[in-house]
């Protein structure tokens, strides 16, 4: 099984994923970040892009990298990675379901006053990030339109890491 954590930067899905890691056995993350830094890493490049999601074969690489971990290892793969083109959203869920690997998921809100302090305020990837900052209204908008229509929503606005972490683990296994 896949346990999907999906929301904008800022909402928490790094902190969240190493903790419902803990908390459901057996279980790994997985980055899909990783797989467009290994695209990003390709010389001479790509074609120019301000999103590595944007490159055509970045979804179906972590479809299978995904499918492959779990015919390996078993278990669950707890995976943080913001998702907002809805086309995207089904080429993943769609490649998955074709080799029939179950997909929790969750979208982790916060209101943009929120979510806009704490990426200001972060210490580990540093203060008032353009790249993150850019974000904020891709996600309000896809969250009006499609998003959170197709998950579970955790509002992170006023819980811990650990707050939430835990519903996401009893939710997954109830």
């Amino acid at each position: 099984m896949i346990v999907w954590l999906n929301g904008t930067h800022g909402a928490g899905k790094t902190t969240t994923a190493a903790l419902v890691q803990q908390l459901l056995p057996d279980s790994r993350v997985f980055d899909a970040e990783k797989v467009g830094e290994t695209l990003m890493d390709i010389t001479p490049g790509l074609p120019e892009t301000d999103n590595f999601q944007h490159w055509p074969p970045w979804r179906p690489l972590v479809v299978e990298t995904a499918r492959r971990v779990l015919d390996y290892t078993g278990g669950t793969l707890v995976m943080p990675m913001t998702v907002l083109v809805e086309q995207y959203w089904r080429e993943i869920s769609a490649g998955l379901a074709r080799h029939a690997v179950p997909v929790r998921h969750f979208v982790l809100h916060a209101d943009q006053e929120t979510l806009r302090s704490r990426i200001e305020r972060d210490t580990v990837l540093g203060p008032n990030s353009p790249f993150r900052l850019k974000y904020l209204e891709p996600y309000a908008e896809a969250a009006r339109t499609w998003l959170h229509a197709e998950a579970e929503v955790v509002n992170t606005t006023r819980l811990t890491p650990a707050e939430v972490a835990q519903a996401i683990a009893e939710a997954v296994k109830a």
